[in-house]
Parts: C-alpha cells; structure tokens; sequence
C-alpha cells in the first residue's frame, strides 16, 4: 500500500500525458490475404528515438499495454486470439517492481483475423498503447485503421465531419462586435497572473518551512551543514560557502523542475489543467491520497520512496564536486519524502487550476523548494547560529500531527469538488463547516493532551495553539446553522462549497439568489426581451475565485444591486461533466489545428464557447455584452470590489450610449 502511493504520485506528475502533434509513432498499416476467410492485418510502427513502446504482453499493473480492438459498430469478423508481434525487449522497472516487455525503434504487430460475413469488405481496427521516454502519452483516442480486403490502400482513418457537426462547429463561434475590446485582456491577464503566482510562491515558500520543522528534515541540518563547514576548513572558505550555496539551489532546482512535465500538459490543449482539476475521480482520488497522506502524519505508518533510489542518490553524492553536491540534494529530497511529500501532494493537486496550471506550479514548488533550501545555506554560512537551534524532540512529532490535522481538513476540499461537479449534493456547505469544525476541536483536544501519545508536559506553545484551535470551532460552529451568528464567508469563500449549495434549501441554481441563466441561448433571448445588457460569466463548480468573487464581491450592496437591477446574469459553467447535452445538440467540433473535440456535455459546450471566441480558459472570466453580441468593456477577471465596480458602471454606460 506505501509503495502504490507513491507510484501514484509519480505517476500522476509524470505519466498523465495526452496526444501531441509531433507524434513519435508513425504507423504504415497493409493487409496480406492467408485464405478466402483469413487475413492478416499489419502494422508497421516506427519508433522516434529514445522513445519506446509498449507490447500488449506487458503486465498487468505495470505501464499501460497495447491493445487492438474492432471499431464500434463493426461486424462480419473476429479477431484470432491475440496479435503476433517483433522482437521485443525487456527491462525491470523500479517504478512498479515487474519487468516491462517494450520495443524500441520499430515494431511489426500482425493482426490474423477471420471473416464471418463474405459480404464485408473493409474492416477497421483500432489501436491502442502507450509510448514513453521521460514522460509517456497515449495515442490519439481516434487513432484508428481502415483494411480493404479487396485489394485496396489501408489507411488512417480520418473523421468525416457531418453537415450538422459542420454547422454547430460554426454556430458556437459567436458574431462579435466591437472585438477591439477584447484586445485589452493581455495586460490585465498578465497582471492578475503576476499576483496570483506570487500569492501560490508564497504558500508554497510557507510549505517548505513547515516541512523544514518535521522529523525528516529539522535533523538533517546539523548534518548537512556540517559536512560544507569541513570542506571550508580543508579547503578555501570561499569555496566551501560556495558549495553550501550551490547545494541549495540545487534544492530548489530539484523540486522546480518536478513541475516541468505539466508544462507539456499546458501547451497541448488549454483546456486540459481545467480538465484534470475538475475530473470527478481525479478529485476524489486527491481525496483519498490526502487521507492517506494525513495517517502517516498521524504515525499510523511511514510514507517513503523506494529504498533504492536513496541509496543511488547517496552513492553518487560522494563523487565530489558539482555532480556530488547535486546528488547530495537529491538525497535530502529522497531522504525527506515521508514528510514533504504529503505537503508536495497537497501543492501539486491545489496548484492543477485552470486559471493558473503549470505556472503557478511551477511558483509553488520553486517557493517550496526555496524554503527548504534557504535554513542550509544559511546555517552553512553563519555555523556559529546552529547552537541556538532547538534540540529535536517532541515539538517536530507535534507539528507533524497538526499538518495531519490540516491534509485532513484539505482533503475534504476535494471532495467538495468533486461533489459539486458529479452533482452528488452529498457534502452541503453546512456538512462541510461542521466537518472541518469537529477537525479543529480533535486538533485542540490532541494540543491539550487529551489524545494521542504524551510527551511528558504540555508545553506552552501547545497550550497557545489549542486555543487558537477552539477559536475556530467557535468561528466555525454556526456556519451550521440556516441563520449563522456571523458570515463564515469571509475566509472560507472558495473552500467551502457556496452559500446555495445548503440542505436548507433547494434552490441550487443561482449565487446570491440572483436571477441567472445556465444557458447562452436562453440568457441571450431574455436580454433581447428585456432589452438589458448580458454579463457572461464563465464560471465552475470546483473554481475557488469564482466563489470568492461571487461571496466576497458580489455579496457587496452596490455591486449586488447593479447585478441584481441592471444586467442579466448568465452563468456558464465550464467543468459541468457530468451533465449531457441533449442528443440532437451533442456534436463534433474543429479545432484551430484540425483536431476533433467531442461536444457531449455542458461543459464541452460552455468551454468551447469560451476558447473559440475569446482565446482564453480560465475561471472566473467576465464579458459583458449587449444582446446584439457588441462587446461593451475589455472583459474582466479576479479582481478587488472598487475594479469590478467601475468596471460593470463603464459597461453599463457603453450599453445606454448604444442605444441613443
């Protein structure tokens, strides 16, 4: 169970890769007539080099096999057990303990199949497997191939698009007006960018200090600090203050880079972080992983990488030099995982937001690392500060507990997420309060002693931080209730599910209680009717600025009644999965680059729409339009009430001018 955690992880930061343009396969597929009933179906792979390919022999549980299969809705034929393969090749995977079956450069995979149905005289077969260097990715979900049996060309097929997917494809891009405006956005998105990765740099920094204070890393230091002030003796002191300096910012190199991979994820579809961060299962798998992670916290067991990659690590650190002092950090890394991979895991699944993606990963852990790294250069630096360090003792095993307590409360966010997503209606806003209210009171009652293992006397810092915990169950407890004593809302906006999501009542449509549409049709018609100006709000259930802007900005009385009084709010929610579109509107979309996009739910539409006519996929994101389709202000994002104020009165102004 340790060790499938930890795959899970890496596998996630590393192997949930999606098709890429410059696919490293080419496959030439060919048929060869055996008999009147036999065929055999060819596929000729060539392999891009240093990439490798999986057979469909590979073992279970380890990297995904391949595999061939009838296209839906084909029949007349069957498959002759499994397909013969080249030569292939073999090597023990340390990442899941089997030894995978690959190739490497090339493959020729012979598919024999029988004919059932002497009428037929094309057979299409998909191909499906997983190709891998640093990284892996699956071929394109439509990577399918077409067999004349008569004689005729096999070939790729390509996906013939309707008349009906042609015109949908074409309806969802809106006829807007006054684009100019839309030009704007990139100074405003860059500048909201800047502070957010700012904000999740600082979060990450204060992560990598509160994993600097756990039994992993706190005892490192003496150690490690050690180590760089006896080189400083033996050699030149500049030149061992050096090394302590190039040993931390490997440090903080190692963990930036654990975001590289994400990168690749960015630049194939912007569409795909929103994806991933709003995937019911995934965020329930997040769920589960932060349980897991807060019982080792808890002692219950001990979370570590395979033994074997320390001990890699720690051979090569005693190489010496710029390639000794990297492996020396890769070591604390490896060494420190049971302590800062739970907070690395809360990082990376917090960070996977549409808004933000891989930068503001790549913030977080760049802050983590900068943290972690900065204690060991500066002790190198000033030795003499390691006499007023504390001793280790107790107080890391306490601070270890309480992170437990706080990965617990976290996780529950999660599936919040995913419970607003799937439209489970499980976790209401007030289960949700009530639970991380019962967290805080266990928190304060393990501060003061009266569970878990003691430690001889309650210290006073324990005593201090107990407190602290039953002021927020007072702060939390009447959140509830239908009519709290005071607004939690304040500081929980974006964790906790919104106000309308509540077991008191059942008007889940609408923020606020104001009137909205979920629907772009059927806003727009209303605006016409009412002859009032649109603000469209591109929004999502598991989007934490969006329930900040609408808890923190909206809620204010002046913004409330312009929105409430003046504009008609429609509200697209672009994660809504699980919601499908009626049959006769499902449809098939050309992307920019030629790709198909499957258009089956609400929130393929509503995301779409979004990317096609104003290039961007982040939420919240705020346009304001009048019912002629005339962009009316440069669109808005996360902002401050004053902006968003003026902001909405500057639209509203435009929309009278027009109609003089």
């Amino acid at each position: 169970m340790k060790k499938l955690f930890t795959l899970i992880l890496f596998f996630v930061g590393i192997v949930s890769f999606s098709q890429t343009d410059d696919n490293p396969l080419l496959v030439t597929p060919s048929v060869e007539k055996v008999s009147d009933t036999e065929y055999d179906l060819i596929f000729e792979i060539q392999i891009a080099e240093d990439w490798h390919l999986y057979s469909q022999y590979n073992p279970e549980g380890a990297s995904l096999p391949m595999t061939i299969s009838p296209a839906e809705g084909q029949s007349g034929y069957t498959l002759n057990g499994k397909a013969t393969e080249s030569e292939t090749e073999t090597e023990f995977s340390e990442i899941w303990g089997k030894d995978e079956i690959f190739f490497v450069d090339e493959a020729l995979i012979l598919q024999r199949i029988t004919i059932t149905d002497p009428s037929i005289t094309r057979v299409v077969l998909n191909l499906d497997a997983q190709v891998c260097k640093e990284y892996c990715m699956p071929f394109d979900e439509d990577f399918s191939f077409s067999f004349s049996l008569n004689g005729g060309p096999a070939e790729e097929v390509v996906t013939e698009l309707s008349e009906k997917d042609k015109m949908m494809s074409e309806a969802i891009k809106l006829d807007l007006k006054n684009t100019t405006a839309l030009e704007g956005t990139t100074i405003e998105e860059t500048s909201e960018e800047n502070n957010s990765l700012f904000n999740i740099f600082i979060l990450g920094f204060v992560g990598g200090l509160l994993a600097f204070l756990t039994p992993c890393v706190f005892p490192m230091v003496p150690l490690t600090v050690s180590y760089f002030t006896k080189r400083s003796e033996k050699k030149q002191k500049s030149k061992g203050l050096g090394s302590a300096l190039l040993y931390g910012f490997f440090i903080i190199l190692i963990y930036a880079l654990l975001s590289v991979p994400f990168h690749y994820l960015d630049t194939l579809d912007p569409e795909i972080l929103n994806n991933i961060s709003t995937n019911v299962w995934l965020n329930v798998f997040f769920f589960v992983v932060l349980v897991f992670f807060a019982g080792s916290f808890f002692g219950l067991y001990e979370l570590s990488l395979p033994s074997s990659w320390s001990n890699k690590a720690d051979k090569a650190s005693g190489i010496g030099g710029v390639i000794g002092i990297f492996f020396m950090a890769l070591t604390l890394a490896i060494v420190s995982f049971s302590c800062t991979g739970p907070i690395l895991g809360s990082l990376l699944a917090g960070s996977l937001t549409s808004s933000g993606g891989a930068m503001q990963l790549s913030a977080g852990m760049t802050g983590f690392g900068a943290a972690l790294a900065l204690p060991f250069a500066l002790f190198a630096l000033f030795p003499g500060w390691l006499n007023s360090l504390p001793k280790s003792g107790s107080w890391l095993n306490t601070i270890k507990v309480i992170l437990g307590f706080l990965e617990l409360a976290f996780a529950f966010k999660f599936l919040s997420n995913a419970d607003l997503v799937g439209h489970w209606n499980i976790l209401k806003r007030e289960i949700f309060i009530g639970i991380w209210a019962l967290l805080s009171f266990l928190m304060a009652l393990y501060l003061f002693g009266f569970i878990g293992k003691k430690y001889g006397k309650v210290s006073f810092v324990r005593i201090l931080l107990g407190i602290a915990s039953l002021a927020a169950v007072v702060y939390l407890a009447p959140g509830v209730m239908q009519k709290p004593a005071w607004d939690q809302g304040k500081l929980l906006s974006g964790f906790a599910p919104p106000q309308f999501h509540s077991i008191y009542t059942t008007d889940n449509e609408c923020p606020l209680g104001l009137n909205c549409f979920k629907d772009f049709d059927e806003g727009m018609a209303y605006a016409k009717e009412v002859n009032k100006p649109v603000l469209l709000d591109f929004t999502g259930w598991a989007c934490v600025n969006c329930r900040k802007m609408e808890e923190n900005i909206w809620s204010q009385p002046d913004v409330y009644k312009v929105l409430n009084e003046e504009y008609v709010l429609i509200s697209l929610y672009v994660d809504d999965h699980q919601k499908k579109l009626p049959e006769e509107e499902q449809f098939d979309f050309i992307k920019p680059n030629g790709k198909i996009k499957r258009i089956r739910t609400y929130g393929d539409k509503w995301a779409t729409l979004q990317i096609a006519n104003f290039k961007t996929a982040s939420q919240p994101y705020y346009v304001t339009m009048s019912p002629e389709l005339e962009v009316l202000n440069t669109p808005e994002q996360y902002t401050d009430k004053d902006t968003y104020y003026k902001w909405l009165n500057k639209s509203l102004e435009r929309f009278n001018q027009t109609k003089e």
